[in-house]
């Protein structure tokens, strides 16, 4: 039985060493820039982090894919295009890209570079799955966290592209690549600059005894005294409608999947991906680590543990997601 290929974030060089010792089999990135959708002050790479990361990684026999996941700027495509071009010429092992036009530029420029398709493009069926496949050589499509697992059977059954699946972290209720709630708040786009709820717009205010997150103008959640307290983004805010309060979009859970690895397995996955490129070393140590003991004795045959990983999860709750969700 072939294994998963486990895929780890890597925010910054120390999360990306952490990732590798920590039983990585491939980590992803992005440049210091609008050209990924993880933009935050303080992390990702620059050309030579890259490099020494790469140099790091491949003595350990563990790949590195470069996302490149966000949508050019009408009138400004050559930071998009620069990233493409320095990605493939470092050495990296794959490319993540979401929009047709920088997947025409990788396909005619570096036939030789490896494309995966980013979550980022929303490819849930089939037919789109195909198109990407034919038009530009796509091998590997990372699918939007909103199909059931028999879903994701049939789409391997009827597609030769290898598939990617998110297992653990954050959550996203929206067709990836289709967010506009946290550009309306703040006038910065996740699909564009590359910033969901960015930090230079979030404040912490206490209100009448409680504790109030806000972004941009809006009040995001009032979280009583000793309540742990999220980071303020739209799709997981908690509001008053209909004269109650509550979490109108989404809970402030986290996806982990590993329950599912036999059901994954059998609907023909080939990679399992970790979220968290805004998360700290300790963090993807433990994450990674969790997830490599588990691969490693589900392909032994062995029983897989399930490792306490609630302290790592938003609001301290674990769901397995659209997965198994009964409305799906």
């Amino acid at each position: 039985m072939d294994s998963f290929e486990l895929i780890c974030p890597a925010g910054n060089p120390a999360a990306l060493r952490a990732a590798v010792d920590s039983g990585a089999d491939a980590v992803y990135l992005g440049f210091r820039d609008a050209t990924n959708a993880r933009n935050f002050p303080g992390l990702n790479f620059s050309r030579d982090d890259l490099a020494a990361g790469l140099a790091y990684a491949h003595a350990r026999k563990v790949e590195v894919y470069v996302a490149i996941n966000t949508y050019p700027q009408a009138g400004n495509p050559e930071p998009w295009r620069r990233a493409v071009d320095d990605a493939a010429r470092l050495g990296a092992d794959a490319v993540i890209l979401a929009d047709l036009g920088l997947l025409d530029h990788a396909a005619r420029h570096h036939p030789e570079l490896r494309l995966h398709l980013s979550v980022q493009a929303s490819a849930a069926n089939a037919e789109a799955i195909r198109l990407y496949r034919d038009a530009f050589g796509v091998r590997r499509v990372v699918l939007p966290r909103v199909l059931t697992v028999p879903e994701i059977a049939r789409l391997n059954a009827e597609t030769d592209v290898e598939t990617e699946v998110f297992v653990f972290g954050g959550l996203c209720p929206m067709a990836e690549g289709r967010c506009s709630l946290s550009s309306y708040a703040t006038g910065l786009s996740p699909n564009k600059q590359g910033v969901c709820s960015p930090a230079s717009h979030v404040r912490y205010e206490p209100r009448d005894g409680a504790l109030a997150s806000r972004l941009g103008d809006f009040t995001i959640n009032l979280f009583a005294e000793g309540e742990p307290a999220g980071y303020p983004t739209l799709c997981k805010g908690r509001f008053v409608a209909g004269g109650g309060a509550g979490y109108l979009f989404e809970e402030p859970t986290s996806l982990n999947a590993m329950e599912l690895l036999p059901d994954l397995k059998k609907a023909g996955v080939r990679a399992l991906k970790i979220e968290g490129r805004q998360r700290s070393k300790a963090y993807i140590a433990a994450v990674v680590g969790a997830y490599r003991a588990a691969l490693d004795a589900f392909a032994a045959g062995r029983p897989v543990p399930r490792p306490d990983l609630d302290a790592m999860v938003e609001g301290g709750a674990q769901t397995t997601g659209a997965y198994t969700r009964a409305w799906r």
